[in-house]
């Protein structure tokens, strides 16, 4: 083990008796004789001349056993075959690039994902080794700038949020979410009141809720919410009062998943609290609160915080993700630790949530950096900004289609859910019409029929200017023109742009145009999309047919058929 680290290489130590080595791609020859030449000492090694030439013989036994050589050929698909130089596979990738709306081109405008700036001075510190190519168990001595990086990030979330302690460990909101109701769990346990397994969860929560309250083995009870989209506060104290004996938590998420500052926040978690139970506050919608209020001083006793929305981590590609817990000091004990790098001041009986101790901390520089070039009073304003964009935004929609949710003085937190269901009683135009033509509008379509079916929810974030959002606001507004020119019958209720949005550029060039309206009705519904048009690579596709009847666009089938 010491003369491995004498040669930079660190092994796995399991115990006195064992070692572990694990290789990858990146393993080079040079590697593998290092590696000979510390387990073998003052032996004499073969040559890496020799060690080639008695491995990569395949007629060789001793080399790579018959059964793990590859017989079948490798990167068979055309696409790997046509570009063969850097200029070729650039232009290529700008191809793809130009197939997708993404937030180089246009806003994102999807309510309850926080679709902000991943700024490239956030993002340049993860491409360094220093970060990126760390192993997570590697030893703590080597590895100081990397803790210290972690420790000032969870300071710093430690102040925003108002909590006692951070955990830096679960991978995702949902694992977030997972982990602080294991650590309620082990806090009632401790207390010898281990029978406490009941979750309360609004009927408004996010899907995730409840899954981490299942997989937490707790037993999901639903609160009503009123006609504003507020907990009802009378059905929540009976409930919390039923089942005082078994109360383990509740799961609010604030400002409400309705995109409302429920006032009476203060008064749920109090509720909870006379009864026995904990709070625990998804902190999905945390835009809206930093600097302005630190939710750990406001009755919750957990909370997860998206870093891939409150603190730009991009979304999006299947990860990594992080969704770090703020804890009160009575939890904080109960965090999650890890039995290969134990977290200092956490007992090792803590089981772990993630495989590595601190998640994925190589992408925590950009959150870090952020936090750091926006400072206390950007942060503060980033909050306000985002707020005063969705009730600007708000504001031009609401003559053209009903506001959902408001608070008691009208206005709305960082997002919003505008109805469109009163459009498809006398016109047949659904949400995901209006989704899908905002495509030919150069948008992303908003999140749809969720929290409540037949809505569009709405959020732009702090990072839109002004004329961005008036873009958006213009496009929505003429979508509504258009459904107003079916409901009066100038349209077909089937034959419209809205139907069969969007129109891809072939539509321009169809010499066989049989539609009803016109094809500048279809793709340049704006004279502003003229300048800067957004060209969608497919129309219409039929979502539940797609759903239901899976059909690979890759090579044909027969070529995956085995040659015996």
């Amino acid at each position: 083990y010491e003369r491995a680290l004498e040669e930079g290489i660190n092994l796995r130590k399991t115990d006195s008796q064992q070692l572990g080595i694990s290789l990858d791609e990146e393993t080079t020859k040079e590697d593998i004789v290092t590696l000979w030449r510390v387990f073998a000492g003052d032996k004499k090694l073969p040559s890496l001349d020799e060690l080639d030439s008695h491995f990569m013989d395949l007629s060789n036994d001793s080399g790579i056993p018959k059964n793990l050589r590859r017989t079948s050929d490798i990167l068979t698909h055309s696409v790997f075959h046509q570009y063969h130089s850097e200029t070729a596979m650039l232009r290529y990738l700008r191809y793809l690039q130009d197939k997708d709306i993404a937030l180089d081109r246009a806003m994102i405008p999807l309510g309850s994902c926080t679709m902000k700036l991943n700024a490239t001075s956030e993002m340049i510190p993860i491409s360094w080794s220093e970060f990126a190519n760390i192993h997570p168990f590697a030893p703590p001595q080597q590895t100081e700038g990397y803790r210290d990086l972690i420790g000032e990030l969870e300071n710093a979330l430690i102040q925003i949020t108002g909590f006692d302690a951070v955990s830096m460990q679960p991978n995702s909101g949902a694992q977030g979410e997972y982990a602080g109701l294991l650590t309620i769990r082990s806090y009632h346990k401790s207390r010898g009141e281990e029978q406490r397994n009941v979750c309360l969860i609004p009927s408004s929560a996010h899907g995730t809720n409840p899954a981490s309250a299942t997989l937490a083995c707790m037993k999901i009870i639903i609160v009503k919410c009123d006609q504003d989209g507020n907990i009802d506060l009378e059905n929540l104290r009976i409930l919390a009062e039923k089942h005082a004996d078994n109360l383990a938590a509740l799961m609010i998420t604030y400002p409400s998943t309705h995109g409302v500052f429920e006032d009476s926040l203060i008064q749920i978690c109090d509720i909870i609290h006379e009864n026995g139970g904990q709070v625990y506050m998804d902190g999905a919608n945390l835009n809206a609160l930093m600097g302005i209020a630190q939710p750990g001083k406001l009755g919750p006793d957990v909370l997860h915080i998206n870093l891939h929305k409150t603190f730009c981590i991009p979304h999006g590609g299947g990860g990594p993700g992080m969704g770090p817990i703020g804890l009160n000091e009575h939890l904080a004990k109960f965090a999650p630790n890890h039995s290969v790098v134990p977290i200092e001041g956490l007992p090792l009986e803590n089981t772990a949530v993630s495989a590595a101790p601190w998640g994925s901390p190589g992408i925590l520089p950009i959150s870090l950096v952020f936090i750091q070039l926006m400072g206390g009073s950007g942060l503060k304003k980033s909050s306000q900004v985002a707020i005063l964009s969705a009730n600007y935004l708000a504001q031009r929609l609401k003559e053209h289609y009903p506001i959902v949710y408001t608070g008691k003085n009208g206005l709305i937190a960082h997002e919003c859910i505008i109805d469109v269901r009163p459009l498809k009683e006398v016109s047949g135009i659904t949400e995901e019409d209006i989704a899908k033509r905002l495509i030919d509008y150069g948008f992303h379509a908003p999140t749809m029929s969720w929290p409540v079916p037949g809505t569009l929810m709405i959020e732009p974030t702090e990072s839109e200017p002004k004329a961005e959002i008036d873009r958006f606001c213009e496009a929505m507004i003429s979508i509504r023109k258009e459904t107003q020119r079916v409901e009066s019958g100038v349209w077909d209720k089937i034959d419209n742009p809205l139907k069969n949005s969007p129109h891809p550029s072939e539509d321009l060039t169809d010499t066989e145009w049989s539609h009803s309206y016109s094809q500048e009705a279809a793709v340049y519904p704006l004279a502003s999309l003229r300048r800067n048009k957004y060209w969608p690579p497919v129309a219409r596709v039929d979502n539940v047919h797609g759903d239901r009847n899976l059909v690979c666009s890759c090579p044909p089938l027969e070529n995956y058929e085995e040659v015996e």
